[in-house]
């Protein structure tokens, strides 16, 4: 039986490992980062990678550093036949790369070599791509840079946010996995090399990015907007006030305001950009509730 040490984190790596065990095959061990404090309380929480892999009565390690000689001789004591890494979070060294029969199998959320890093899905809806996939891959040293296995592809909607498409694809890995393992240890995948001068990158997405610059067109703020939504979703300043925007429809609306001027109009709340109109319909304006538009207007003023 195939052995496999699983490492991932986040709601993106679930399903994989769900269909690794669903399949049968034995996982020794799975490897996620450590529980962190959640909420207004800072509750202490697991990864759900490590409430799923607990469900299944499975070993959960989770090591605050992977270089550390301890994690190298737990992991090559469990002899795998294969690594499998989704979204784990860290960077794994070139000892525990090199410690499975068969390598180190990666599940990324672009078509590589575009989109390398730690936001690919992200990125791509910002960026205004009409499509993404998967891509699984033979890990290297560098930041997915490793040989390309196989991959699949979808089309991005266009109204479709960031964590609608990230689920999406997590719901499409366990099939290219299984494919790829399969393919793998049968010698019937033949791996190859990415194309350098194609690539991209995707990094980390931070709160301050988040911050609509309304002299951009409309397709370009309405991408912004998609793409941090749900996390750290978009948002502008009304006389003072702190305005998140949850979602955005672009409108033919023509006008003549100066870029950025919010303004409620028949019961509707619109922001000029530098080329258009955009109706915000789900918003949260600071020590309010997040609501519709037409909700936010029923007692205030825009």
């Amino acid at each position: 039986m195939t052995r496999i040490i699983y490492m991932g984190t986040p709601d993106f790596a679930v399903p994989c490992l769900e269909a690794l065990i669903q399949n049968g095959y034995e996982i020794p061990c799975v490897v996620t980062q450590p529980d962190k404090p959640v909420g207004r309380k800072q509750i202490l929480t697991g990864s759900p990678v490590k409430i799923t892999a607990e469900k299944s009565g499975l070993s959960v390690y989770q090591p605050q550093n992977l270089r550390m000689p301890e994690v190298f001789e737990y992991l090559h004591s469990l002899a795998p036949d294969f690594i499998v890494v989704a979204a784990y979070g860290k960077i794994l060294p070139k000892a525990i790369l090199d410690l499975p029969r068969l390598g180190c199998v990666n599940v990324h959320g672009s078509l590589l070599p575009s989109y390398r890093g730690a936001a690919p899905i992200q990125r791509a809806v910002i960026q205004g791509e009409s499509y993404t996939g998967l891509t699984t891959m033979l890990m290297n040293e560098g930041v997915d840079s490793g040989d390309i296995l196989l991959t699949a592809k979808t089309e991005i909607k266009q109204d479709e946010t960031a964590g609608e498409l990230f689920n999406r694809l997590a719901a499409m890995g366990p099939e290219l996995l299984l494919k790829t393992l399969d393919g793998l240890s049968s010698g019937k995948i033949s791996p190859i090399k990415q194309d350098e001068s194609k690539a991209s990158y995707a990094p980390m997405l931070s709160k301050e990015e988040a911050e609509i610059d309304w002299n951009q067109s409309c397709d370009a703020v309405y991408n912004q907007i998609r793409g941090m939504n749900p996390w750290p979703i978009a948002y502008t300043f009304h006389n003072g006030k702190k305005i998140k925007i949850y979602s955005a429809e672009k409108t033919e609306i023509s006008s003549l305001l100066p870029n950025g001027t919010l303004y409620q109009e028949n019961g509707q709340i619109f922001a000029k950009s530098a080329d258009g109109v955009l109706h915000i319909s789900l918003l949260q304006v600071e020590g309010s509730r997040k609501m519709s538009d037409m909700e936010y207007l029923n007692g205030h003023q825009i």
